[in-house]
């Protein structure tokens, strides 16, 4: 018993959590590579899902070599060609004063606080022509910050595809953001009208085909107005003048006919 001092057992602790806090440190270094690599290996999987290019027995890194990922400067639509893609990460950009700026209140529709000054964009080539812009958009819906990408026609105009993969939204209701079923009814939905309004929706109910103004609109999602709402706003704001608006105008504006 004369050995079970409190000084022995504060030792015996003190060397136990060193021990463990260097086998911690060392497994987190070890397993780094491979946690980035994961995380490379997820958002090519959902850029693909978003462009439907994702093919069954396939790499992903062998599908995603049709996919060329530039930078666009976000206040004028211009490419940025002094991003490296090796070491630039949007997530992480949006908390740096010099990469990201403030949003102004009024701006905000997405609730997103600040945004990143430059953002990439992953380009689809098929037989050395541009088929596909697919660009990343994100916001607030009710419970969480939604991330999604969205596939856009060389137009600039047609979605190809919408593919929502990080959210926090309540199961069953917001949560169906992530649904295949709901995600399709996007396909073919014209962003921007004839006189190059934004006019894309989500409707609170169901769309009725047999109005014109149908093919800007989605179905919502039954109980789940906020985030319905949410998704909206976040289309609105990404689509428009502070995000990828000025971009994609220059798409719009090579003749294509809008629709």
């Amino acid at each position: 018993m004369a050995n079970e001092t409190i000084g022995k057992t504060i030792t015996v602790a003190v060397l136990l959590c060193f021990v463990c806090s260097v086998l911690v440190s060392t497994a987190a270094v070890k397993l780094r590579p491979r946690q980035e690599r994961n995380k490379a290996l997820f958002t090519k999987t959902n850029i693909l899902k978003a462009g439907g290019l994702l093919e069954e027995g396939k790499s992903i890194d062998a599908l995603f070599e049709n996919i060329e990922v530039k930078y666009v400067n976000l206040e004028t639509g211009e490419y940025d060609d002094s991003v490296d893609p090796a070491t630039y990460d949007a997530r992480e950009a949006v908390t740096k004063p010099d990469l990201s700026r403030a949003i102004p209140a009024e701006d905000d529709i997405a609730n997103i606080k600040r945004m990143v000054k430059t953002a990439e964009v992953y380009l689809v080539n098929k037989d050395g022509e541009l088929e596909t812009i697919i660009i990343p958009v994100y916001g607030k819906g009710l419970w969480s910050t939604m991330y999604a990408f969205l596939a856009i026609e060389k137009d600039g105009n047609t979605v190809k595809g919408y593919s929502f993969y990080d959210h926090g939204e309540t199961p069953g209701l917001g949560g169906e953001i992530d649904n295949p079923v709901w995600q399709a009814k996007w396909e073919g939905k014209k962003l921007f009208n004839q006189e190059g309004a934004l006019s894309i929706t989500v409707l609170k109910g169901e769309v009725n085909k047999d109005r014109p103004e149908a093919i800007h609109q989605v179905d919502g999602l039954a109980g789940a107005t906020l985030t319905n709402n949410g998704v909206r706003n976040l289309m609105h704001f990404w689509l428009g003048d502070n995000g990828f608006g000025k971009y994609l105008r220059k798409f719009r504006n090579q003749g294509v006919d809008n629709g």
